[in-house]
């Protein structure tokens, strides 16, 4: 078990270049909110939903960390900061960072069958600051999401999600390439939350332009049809 938590602490520190030693890291509050859930989540699989839930509000009172006790969480879980929401059926795979602000929320089931509701996050994901990942959605195996991005629609593995709605971007090859990226995008114009929603305008108008073009060549290609009728 110290071993376990040695790598654990080692996993947040090639992450986070902030903390000088393993000390350090088990001051932070994602640390401390993740310790609660494993016990919240022990008490909520052996039935026991009243004291999993006593163990989550205390957990949310000491680190501004709201975790549903029924989460599934894996390995190497890192909440760096704060004001972070995981659902009852969310699925959290190795390896996987969250920045502060971030939710992982569910759907209202109009059956009012509870079901799976939240989301489900492959090895290796990031997601950045006031990011929302919403629904029984799958993010795919190291993908990422930029800050301040809505999900609502299955991420391919790999992928780059930005924007509102989000939508997959392309990525420079050196970015891609890098076992991790803070925040889940590189920290350049092109993925600054200001300037994302013109980017995501100009492919559109892109796409409008193409779209146009095609319908042109239509009409041209059947007016001479239509003068020899």
């Amino acid at each position: 078990m110290f071993d376990r938590l040695i790598a654990y602490l080692d996993s947040v520190k090639a992450r986070d270049p902030a903390p000088r030693s393993r000390w350090e890291i088990l001051t932070y509050p994602g640390v401390w909110a993740l310790g609660f859930h494993r016990v919240a989540h022990w008490l909520f699989a052996a039935d026991l939903f009243f004291l999993a839930r006593v163990v989550n509000h205390i957990a949310r009172f000491l680190t501004a960390i709201d975790i549903h006790p029924g989460a599934t969480i894996g390995r190497n879980f890192f909440i760096d900061h704060g004001f972070v929401v995981i659902g009852e059926t969310a699925e959290i795979g190795d390896n996987v960072t969250i920045y502060q602000c971030v939710t992982l929320g569910g759907t209202s089931p109009d059956n009012g069958v509870a079901g799976k509701r939240h989301p489900t996050l492959g090895d290796g994901v990031i997601i950045g600051s006031g990011a929302q990942v919403l629904g029984p959605i799958t993010l795919g195996p190291r993908s990422r999401v930029g800050a301040n991005s809505v999900v609502t629609k299955d991420v391919p593995e790999g992928a780059t999600m930005v924007g509102i709605p989000a939508r997959q971007t392309l990525v420079d090859a050196a970015d891609y390439q890098k076992g991790f990226v803070p925040y889940g995008t590189p920290c350049s114009e092109r993925f600054d939350p200001a300037t994302q929603q013109l980017e995501i305008l100009k492919c559109e108008v892109e796409q409008l332009q193409k779209r146009l073009a095609a319908l042109a060549e239509e009409r041209e290609a059947d007016t001479p049809k239509r003068k020899k009728a």
